[in-house]
């Protein structure tokens, strides 16, 4: 066999692989974010993991992975379902308001005429679209037309498919972290053999970087969140848990938080609490200004050597990219961008 065959047939072995790489991506493409969010997951419940094999040394490989699984689709699914309770008697309260409004009419709220601004106006519009029965009818009839149908079909379709891929993020979940030794190693010696050590620096930094934006991201969006509902509970918010379980989740993305605290003092400005609304805003402010600028920094920052201005680019830039994964992902890139930087200008400055 002469050397022109020996590279023939390297080229075609090669192009054999592409092609099934390239289907094999294809076949599975539907899965491919259920994959991504499994592997997140993993980084973020690992030290966790290894801590409860030396606590339940002896156990079956599969109860500890069991556990961990269990644990996140309770952490998702209790709140889900809290919500989605908060939502069903929301709508008998909603249908039991239609039904008066299209018998009686919507008189004028008391909160109108307290607005600084333009309450003759809202008072005028009021009256002439929902006082009487006939036109709150009409109007109600617009918001419950054909159209509101197809947008219901549309957020159904949406939540099944949601759900499909929150399922099977949870069962690959459970089967990295039963078989995590085994694959580690071999993604361990499959990097070492196509990009050498500094491939795995690579891998390091990156997963460093994805635990340091779990902690700075999710674990300061539930304290912002804790603490946020503490004070819609004082300030007499509507709902206080439900919309500090939604503060938490905005406190995740940054600029998230303050659409939140607007929302909770439009209701407390609805009630006519003035007061509550301000102090509500000024609160929520300073408390999101210092996880923002003091918490958050040192939490990703600190894991990843990272300054804080790229960790906020690669949030949004991977937000706005990728949608909620690229929270993780765009911080992730950012680190690993910035640590072969430095290498390359140590490795300058070593010459």
């Amino acid at each position: 066999m002469n050397a022109r065959t020996e590279t023939a047939q390297r080229a075609a072995r090669l192009a054999l692989v592409g092609a099934l790489l390239l289907i094999g991506l294809w076949i599975a493409h539907g899965f491919v974010p259920a994959l991504l969010w499994a592997v997140v997951l993993t980084i973020a419940v690992d030290p966790l993991h290894l801590k409860l094999r030396v606590w339940m040394k002896g156990t079956h490989r599969i109860v500890i992975p069991l556990i961990i699984t269990a644990l996140a689709a309770l952490v998702v699914l209790v709140p889900l379902a809290f919500g989605i309770a908060q939502a069903l008697r929301e709508a008998h309260d909603i249908s039991s308001w239609i039904a008066q409004a299209q018998a009686q009419g919507v008189p004028v709220p008391d909160w109108v005429a307290r607005l600084p601004i333009g309450g003759e106006a809202v008072r005028d519009w009021w009256q002439t679209h929902l006082a009487r029965p006939e036109d709150a009818t009409q109007q109600l009839r617009a918001i419950r037309g054909g159209e509101w149908l197809i947008h219901s079909r549309m957020i159904g379709a949406n939540v099944a498919h949601r759900a499909v891929v929150f399922g099977f993020t949870l069962l690959t979940l459970f089967f990295v972290l039963r078989d995590r030794d085994a694959l580690l190693a071999q993604g361990r010696r499959a990097v070492l053999r196509f990009f050498g050590p500094t491939g795995e620096r690579v891998g390091a930094q990156a997963i460093r970087s994805v635990r340091g934006t779990i902690d700075g991201l999710v674990l300061v969006g539930l304290g912002v969140g804790a603490l946020m509902a503490i004070v819609y509970l004082v300030a007499g918010v509507p709902h206080p848990l439900l919309l500090g379980g939604a503060t938490a989740i905005a406190a995740m993305i940054p600029f998230g938080a303050p659409a939140m605290f607007a929302v909770a003092a439009l209701l407390l400005l609805l009630q006519g609490s003035v007061g509550g609304a301000i102090a509500v805003v000024a609160i929520g402010t300073a408390i999101i200004f210092v996880a923002d600028h003091f918490i958050r920094p040192a939490m990703i920052g600190g894991a990843t050597q990272l300054p804080f201005l790229w960790v906020l680019i690669g949030i949004l830039g991977g937000v706005e990219t990728l949608g909620l994964f690229g929270l993780f992902i765009g911080p992730a890139v950012m680190a690993v961008l910035v640590m072969l930087w430095r290498e390359f200008l140590a490795n300058g400055a070593g010459e």
